[in-house]
């Protein structure tokens, strides 16, 4: 009889080095100052720049346009490690090249050669400007207009919740060039450089959590760019911007994994230290079973996390995966947060203690990037469908 071929769950020493690598990194550069970035509503450029210079931005592109090359589950790793730290800050570094998956899939070889090695360098940034202010998970509802004029496009139209707004160079914008097509049909997107005439960029403060991380509203008033700054092809932009969230959902997985853990870490540690009754807070069986709960979720998270990233490197990227991934790493994140604050009492809410942010910082988890009732209606018509 044949041995039959095992599965290999276990990380490649170069993925465990990388992930050594950026939890160090996020321990020396992120850790002294995410509290203050928090408080502040302050971005990191000067850390986004160490990332770059590290290999920590844009590692799932392709050497050749200046990523680390090591792929979708190289970042992810990344974005767990990150993210164990401060989820805001780590943003800043992963998310620096939001749209660059577009350039990656679609664009020209110009376009990947201009845009993305300074991205990856931590030169610049880039920013995916596709939700508006009345459209966010129904992407064909949106109402940017994009008017063909000769050899360029006039973009019209109101963006919002942009990731990296304010502070990025050039950024991916979804536009309708084709009205009197079918929705699906009537989209394109298009390279926008940040300081073009007619762009109006607003800071969105006051946000309940990842606050170090860059939010905008942008306006587009007659706003200018050559034909040549089309990504992809005319009218197929609407399918376009669904691959990019097929991809995005793994990185909003990943962060989940990463402050699920940091969650769990934090509150370990916590109850071994804190006496109640004259004992141990950990030596309770209540205890015990928050404890245990965080981590049983942490590590179905981890394991679906992982998969979702393989199939993407693979070819054969399971999207249905990626999807039920990023539900779950909402839920986890908002579970273990949850669990964390109580288990710290009266201490978990005041801001001396880490698990108040982590709090804070994981409801996003469940809204952008869709939200956890889209995830559930794609997956439900993929059943309802067999």
């Amino acid at each position: 009889m044949e041995k039959e071929e095992e599965m290999d769950f276990e990380l490649a020493e170069e993925m465990r080095m990388l992930a050594d690598m950026a939890y160090k990194f996020a321990l020396k550069e992120i850790e002294p100052i995410a509290a203050e970035a928090d408080e502040k509503e302050h971005y990191t450029p000067e850390v986004r720049k160490k990332a770059g210079a590290n290999g920590l931005i844009g590692s799932w592109i392709p050497e050749a346009y200046g990523g680390a090359g090591v792929g979708f589950l190289g970042n992810t790793i990344i974005t767990e490690q990150l993210s164990r730290v401060c989820m805001g800050i780590g943003l800043n570094i992963v998310a620096a090249t939001f749209g660059c998956e577009n350039l990656l899939y679609y664009g020209t070889e110009e376009q990947k050669k201009t845009y993305m090695p300074p991205v990856c360098a931590g030169d610049t940034v880039c920013a995916g400007a596709y939700t508006e202010p009345n459209a966010g998970t129904d992407v064909a509802g949106y109402k940017t207009r994009a008017v063909q004029d000769g050899d360029d496009y006039v973009l019209t139209g109101n963006k919002m919740f942009i990731t990296n707004g304010t502070v990025c160079d050039w950024m991916v914008v979804q536009a309708i060039t084709d009205p009197e097509e079918k929705v699906h049909k009537s989209f394109s997107q298009f390279i926008v450089p940040a300081d073009s005439p007619g762009m109006v960029r607003t800071k969105i403060k006051g946000k309940l959590g990842i606050r170090a991380s860059d939010t905008a509203e942008i306006a587009l008033d007659g706003v200018r760019v050559p034909k040549a700054n089309m990504v992809g092809k005319r009218g197929a932009g609407f399918y376009q911007l669904m691959h990019f969230f097929d991809t995005t959902r793994v990185l909003v997985a990943a962060q989940g994994i990463g402050l699920s853990q940091a969650c769990l870490d934090e509150s370990v540690k916590y109850c071994k230290e804190r006496t109640v009754f004259g004992k141990p807070l950990g030596n309770y069986q209540i205890t015990m079973q928050k404890l245990t709960e965080m981590w049983i979720r942490i590590e179905a998270l981890r394991n679906m996390t992982y998969k979702a990233s393989v199939s993407l490197d693979s070819g054969k990227p399971d999207y249905h995966l990626s999807a039920m991934a990023k539900y779950f790493a909402g839920q986890t994140a908002v579970f273990c947060a949850n669990l964390g604050v109580e288990l710290h009492g009266g201490y978990g809410y005041i801001e001396e203690y880490k698990v108040q942010k982590w709090y804070r910082d994981a409801k996003i988890l469940e809204l952008y990037e869709g939200t956890k009732e889209a995830e559930v209606m794609t997956l439900g018509k993929v059943l309802m469908s067999k």
